[in-house]
C-alpha cells in the first residue's frame, strides 16, 4: 500500500505545475472551494511565475497521461471547475510524442499467437497517431490486407494504476472536508474514471466493444465501425480494417469533397441519439480525431476504449427530460428528476419546474451560435446548488459525449439547432416504445384517479417501465484511511495541522481533488 508520504509529494510535484500554468487561481477564488483548499492554494504557487491566462490544458499535457484523461473529464464538468476552465481544457487534445517503434515493435511480436513477421507483411515505423494510452500504426498482413494496429504504451498500466491510486486517496480527503466538495461526490468521479480507464488498458475489451457497437448499428444507414481482426489481436495489440476517408475536423477538406455539412452534422447527432437511447450502448469517446467520412458520406467511428451504458429506465427519463426540455413542458422534466431522485423529496416539484423554466425559454428555437453558453451554463449549475441535486456518476459519460457531438456538429453547420433536429427522433422513440399507451400515460399523470379505473393499462406500463431507479449502484469505493484520523502521539496536532496543508495545498489539491 502507498504511503501518504508519497501521494502528497506526487500532489506537490503536480501542483507546481498546474501553479506554473496558472491554473490554480480561479480555484483559489471561487466561492464554493473549501477553505482549506482555497487558504493552502496560494501555499502551492508560491514562487511560480505565473501567465496572465490561465493554461488548463497545457497544465494537465505537462502532467502527464492520466491527468490528461482526468482533464478531458473535467472539461464536461463546468459545475465543478467553472465554465472557462471548462472551455479551455475542450482543447485538451490525447496526442504524446510516439514511443520508440523498436519497443513497439517487441510488444506486437510477444503480445499475439504469433510472431508479428507471420502476421504482418510490414508495419509502418511511422504512427498515424499517439496518444496518451496506445498508438496507431498503419500495417498490412500478411494475406495482403491494409490494417491499423494499435499498442499500448510500454509501462502505462503501472503508470495509470500510481496515478489512479493518487487521485482516489485525494478524492477521499477532499470529500471528508464535506459542504459542497461531499455533494460534488469526487470519490465516485474518481472510482468512474478509474473504471473507464482500466478498459482501455486491455486491447480486448475494446474490440468487443467494437464488435458489438457493430452488431447494434448495423442497420443504420450511414454509419459504420471497422471490422476486428481478432487473429491479431491481444491485451496490448489491437488490429482493425484500415480507415480511408477524411477526418470529419477537416471541414474544408469536406466542403472540398462535395459532402453536405448540414446532413453530416444531423446524422451525426441521430447516430448518438440512437446509440444512447435506442440502444442504451454508445460511443462515449466521438471527438473530432476519431471519426471519418468516407468518400459516399458514411461517418465512420474509430477508438472504442470508452464506452457508455444506459439502463432502461434511464433511457426513459433521458428522453422525456429531452422531449420536455424541447416542447417547453418543464413540469414533467421536473417530475422526472424527482422519480429519477436527482431532486431531493423534500424540494418542491413546482419551484423546480420553474427554475428549469428559466434555464429553458431562453434557449428554445436558437441555434447554438446564437446562445450564451457560459451564461446558460452558470444559471444551470445555481439551480443544482440550490435543489441540492448530487453528481450522478453514472450519467457523466453521456453528458461528456453530448458535449463533444454538439461542438462538432457545430463546427459542420455553426446554424444547427440541437433540439430541433433531436425532438422528432425523441417524440418517434417514445411512441415507439411505449405504443398507444404512451397518449393515455400524459393523461394518467393529469388525473391520477383515473389510475385505478384502468388496472390492465397500468401493468402494460408497469411491465414496460421498470420501477427500480436509473441511476445503477455506486462502484464499490476504496477504503482510504484519513492521514487527521490517526492517533494523536506527542505533538501530534502539529503533524495533522501539517498534513492537511500539504494535502489541501499540494499539486493537484486544487485541481485534482476540487475537480476531480
Amino acid at each position: 500500500m502507498t504511503r501518504p508520504i508519497t501521494h502528497i509529494f506526487r500532489l506537490l510535484k503536480w501542483g507546481r505545475i498546474l501553479a506554473r500554468h496558472g491554473a490554480l487561481r480561479a480555484i483559489e477564488a471561487d466561492r464554493n472551494t473549501p477553505a482549506q483548499v482555497k487558504r493552502l492554494c496560494r501555499i502551492a504557487r508560491l514562487g511560480t511565475v505565473q501567465p496572465k491566462q490561465p493554461d488548463y490544458a497545457g497544465a494537465f499535457r505537462a502532467i502527464g497521461p492520466a491527468a490528461i484523461k482526468l482533464g478531458q473529464t473535467l472539461a464536461t464538468r463546468p459545475d465543478i471547475i467553472g465554465v472557462e476552465p471548462a472551455i479551455n481544457l475542450l482543447t485538451l487534445q490525447d496526442q504524446l510524442p510516439p514511443a520508440d517503434f523498436n519497443l513497439v515493435y517487441e510488444a506486437i511480436d510477444t503480445s499475439l499467437n504469433a510472431p508479428a513477421a507471420e502476421l504482418f507483411e510490414h508495419i509502418e515505423p511511422e504512427p498515424v497517431g499517439a496518444a496518451s494510452i496506445a498508438q496507431v500504426h498503419k500495417a498490412r498482413t500478411s494475406d495482403g490486407r491494409d490494417v491499423a494496429v494499435k499498442i499500448l504504451r510500454p509501462g502505462i498500466r503501472e503508470q495509470f494504476g500510481r496515478d489512479i491510486e493518487t487521485y482516489e486517496w485525494a478524492a477521499a480527503h477532499l470529500e471528508a472536508l464535506g459542504g459542497e466538495a461531499a455533494r460534488l461526490r469526487p470519490q465516485l468521479v474518481i472510482a468512474n474514471l478509474k473504471r473507464w480507464t482500466l478498459r482501455e488498458l486491455d486491447l480486448r475489451r475494446e474490440a468487443a466493444s467494437a464488435s458489438e457497437l457493430k452488431e447494434a448499428m448495423v442497420a443504420v444507414e450511414g454509419y459504420e465501425v471497422p471490422n476486428i481482426d481478432w487473429d491479431r489481436t491481444s491485451g496490448r495489440v489491437m488490429t482493425l480494417d484500415w480507415i480511408d476517408g477524411i477526418k470529419i475536423a477537416d471541414v474544408e477538406g469536406l466542403r472540398n469533397a462535395g459532402h453536405d455539412l448540414n446532413a453530416l452534422a444531423e446524422k451525426l447527432v441521430l447516430t448518438f441519439l440512437r446509440q444512447a437511447i435506442a440502444e442504451g450502448y454508445f460511443h462515449a469517446d466521438m471527438h473530432q480525431g476519431n471519426l471519418f467520412v468516407r468518400a459516399d458520406g458514411t461517418i465512420v467511428a474509430i477508438d472504442f476504449g470508452i464506452m457508455g451504458r444506459i439502463n432502461r429506465q434511464a433511457r426513459f427519463w433521458l428522453a422525456e427530460i429531452l422531449y420536455g426540455l424541447t416542447t417547453g413542458n418543464y413540469k414533467r422534466v421536473a417530475e422526472i428528476h424527482f422519480e429519477a431522485k436527482y431532486v431531493p423529496d423534500y424540494h418542491n416539484v413546482d419551484e423546480f419546474a420553474t427554475a428549469l423554466r428559466a434555464v429553458g425559454e431562453p434557449t428554445r428555437g436558437k441555434p447554438v451560435s446564437e446562445l450564451s453558453v457560459g451564461q446558460m451554463l452558470d444559471s444551470l449549475f445555481a439551480i443544482t446548488r440550490d435543489f441540492d441535486m448530487q453528481t450522478q456518476p453514472h450519467l457523466l459519460l453521456l453528458q461528456k459525449t453530448m458535449v463533444m457531438v454538439e461542438g462538432i456538429a457545430t463546427s459542420l453547420n455553426p446554424a444547427i439547432n440541437m433540439w430541433d433536429v433531436a425532438a422528432p427522433y425523441v417524440r418517434d422513440w417514445i411512441r415507439g416504445e411505449l405504443g398507444p399507451e404512451a397518449a393515455v400515460a400524459e393523461e394518467i399523470r393529469k388525473q391520477a384517479e383515473t389510475i385505478k379505473l384502468i388496472p390492465d393499462l397500468i401493468r402494460r406500463l408497469d411491465a414496460q417501465l421498470p420501477r427500480k431507479g436509473g441511476a445503477p449502484d455506486p462502484p464499490p469505493l476504496p477504503e482510504v484511511k484519513l492521514i487527521w484520523d490517526k492517533k494523536e502521539r506527542s505533538g501530534g496536532g502539529f503533524w495533522r495541522y501539517l498534513g492537511l496543508a500539504l494535502l489541501s495545498g499540494a499539486a493537484g489539491a486544487a485541481a485534482m481533488w476540487s475537480w476531480g
